[in-house]
């Protein structure tokens, strides 16, 4: 081989040498600065999200604090609703006293709250001052038996009370809940028992009712007092009424 082609083969080779190399050099300053002006904007954009980001939370913060604001004003409401709601219950408890016929000869615990009114076939009635239909009633009329159990048992007596609220034109319909028997003043017998009424004269009513015979006469108790399914009775009320019903009985004789 000649000088000269070994020169050309070396310069075609170094050529090829630094063309790679080229692209293996540091970076000059003219390219660091084109790359630190790229990661500047990308820093720049990253501001940009993230501030719209913080905007946007601000944003969602702020409905979130409203919707939480009238969750709170609206519960307020309720619980204040509530509150009085539950004051009227404990302000409507019932306060019960003796009342004693002794003209008729009977006696049981009344509402003191509950007015005493007059009304034909009623010997006594005491009614709910706020709502009318619920009211505490007794009946007395001569008979001919000297107990109960002449006349019949207490299912017996039951169905045939059923019968008789059933005979009524405001009456859509009556079901009897419970029947019981209970001794009173001086071994009496006393019936007790307990029906639902569905009438369109107070619409459903919770029913009480007690029953014994005495020197000739029969002596009927009737407790009624609204119970539907908006305002059912509460445990507190009905207990009140049951104690008004086991207090049912003859009065003590002087």
């Amino acid at each position: 081989m000649s000088t000269f082609s070994s020169i050309t083969t070396s310069n075609a080779y170094y050529n090829v040498y630094f063309q790679s190399l080229k692209y293996t050099m540091p970076i000059t300053t003219q390219s660091c600065f084109k790359r630190r002006k790229r990661s500047s904007s990308i820093v720049s954009s990253s501001n940009e999200m993230m501030n719209k980001s913080m905007d946007e939370l601000l944003v969602v913060s702020t409905i979130s604090r409203r919707q939480v604001m009238n969750v709170l004003i609206l519960t307020g409401f309720l619980l204040w609703d509530s509150l009085e709601r539950f004051g009227m219950a404990m302000s409507e408890v019932l306060e019960l006293e003796r009342y004693t016929d002794s003209v008729q000869g009977f006696t049981l615990l009344r509402p003191s709250s509950w007015n005493k009114v007059d009304k034909a076939g009623a010997t006594a009635l005491f009614q709910d001052a706020n709502k009318g239909s619920n009211n505490v009633g007794v009946v007395v009329i001569p008979v001919k038996i000297t107990t109960l159990s002449q006349f019949g048992d207490p299912q017996f007596v039951a169905d045939k009370l059923i019968l008789a609220e059933k005979r009524k034109e405001s009456t859509k319909e009556a079901e009897v809940v419970a029947v019981s028997e209970r001794t009173g003043e001086g071994g009496l017998q006393v019936y007790e028992f307990e029906y639902k009424v569905d009438s369109t004269r107070g619409g459903l009513k919770r029913i009480l009712s007690a029953a014994f015979v005495a020197s000739g006469k029969l002596y009927l108790l009737n407790i009624a007092h609204s119970d539907g399914l908006e305002n059912p009775i509460d445990l507190d009320r009905r207990s009140t009424l049951e104690q008004i019903l086991h207090s049912f009985d003859i009065a003590p004789s002087v």
